[in-house]
């Protein structure tokens, strides 16, 4: 299990908007937010980076996730390689432990490990985005939501890594959460 959670990690550390901007010429490190994730590489290189960069983070957490059913590891097991991959997405250790937000990483991983409460967390956003216009708070709706309902289907004991790996994306995008809510609530 050590070492899948290992691979897991390393398999986190591939940065798709690291690799797009490589091929386009463009450091995403130093521009805008600095932050590797689908966001910035959208915001500097266009939509199909953004959604190139989403699929591909999603991708390897997906991935992580298929691997321990494929060798039929027990779904805490599983979990505790979804959290490993995000953190290598978080803090990759090629690039000084600084990595994207964690966002397209967790939403790979929960599709594949938990498509119910993945489920509940995707009508959430849909539900709280004319509201609130914010992809950010909706997020944090999102991620209420999914604690939410591991307590309710009292699934929590086995998916409690993710809940570890919410409190670090939302840690990691206090700054966005601060400015959305002065945009939306002035």
């Amino acid at each position: 299990m050590i070492v899948y959670w290992l691979v897991s990690y390393v398999v986190g550390n591939f940065l798709t908007a690291w690799w797009i901007g490589k091929w386009k010429g463009v450091d995403l490190r130093q521009e805008r937010s600095g932050n590797l994730g689908a966001r910035n590489a959208g915001a500097i290189l266009g939509k199909a980076a953004f959604v190139l960069t989403f699929l591909g983070d999603a991708g390897k957490g997906a991935f992580v996730v298929w691997i321990g059913f494929f060798f039929d590891f027990p779904i805490w097991t599983i979990a505790v390689a979804g959290l490993a991959v995000i953190l290598g997405h978080l803090f990759p250790f090629w690039l000084n432990y600084r990595g994207g937000k964690g966002i397209a990483a967790f939403v790979g991983v929960t599709f594949c490990l938990t498509p119910d409460l993945f489920l509940a967390m995707f009508i959430l956003f849909v539900a709280f985005y004319p509201w609130f216009k914010s992809a950010t708070l909706c997020m944090l709706a999102s991620f209420a939501g999914f604690v939410a309902m591991t307590v309710i289907l009292q699934v929590w004991i086995v998916v409690w890594p993710l809940i570890i790996a919410i409190v670090i994306i939302v840690i990691k995008h206090k700054t966005d959460i601060e400015k959305s809510f002065k945009s939306r609530f002035r």
